[in-house]
């Protein structure tokens, strides 16, 4: 596994490239609640946040394209779309918690909505016709215990 500074100079080529690429997904309030330090800014955060920030905005961005839309995507899947102070709280939460919710709602639902397909093809599948079964076998005999040894 590489290192974080590994990664980055790999990907970005030095630190201040991908400190200008986050600075391009985080210059409008699209995506972006601004809670940095103004007088330290994203520069001084360590290597491997700023690489899951870029890897969670770029991921957001791809999908989504702006957090309301994020926002409606989660309170939709957790069939809340109609609850406007969920969506308003919601709305408080940075990006990559967003995310991660919206992340743990899909899963959830999915492994819901394949349980509730698997129960269904149960119930529509033709039931089979019971087999007779065969004798059962008998069982080994017993073994007896050993004899016990004298300790004179």
């Amino acid at each position: 596994m590489k290192s974080p500074l590994a990664t980055l100079k790999d990907k970005f080529g030095d630190k201040a490239k991908l400190v200008a690429e986050l600075e391009k997904l985080t210059k409008d309030e699209d995506l972006w609640v601004n809670r940095v330090n103004a007088n330290k800014g994203l520069a001084h955060v360590s290597n491997t946040k700023l690489l899951k920030l870029q890897a969670t905005f770029a991921a957001v961005k791809d999908k989504f394209g702006t957090r309301a839309k994020m926002i409606d995507a989660i309170a939709e899947i957790e069939k809340r779309a109609k609850d406007d102070g969920f969506k308003a709280r919601l709305g408080a939460y940075p990006v990559p918690r967003l995310w991660d919710m919206y992340k743990s709602a899909a899963k959830r639902n999915g492994a819901a909505a394949k349980s509730a397909d698997a129960k269904a093809k149960r119930a529509a599948a033709p039931k089979k016709a019971a087999a007779p079964k065969a004798p059962a076998a008998k069982a080994p005999a017993a073994k007896k215990p050993a004899a016990k040894k004298s300790s004179k």
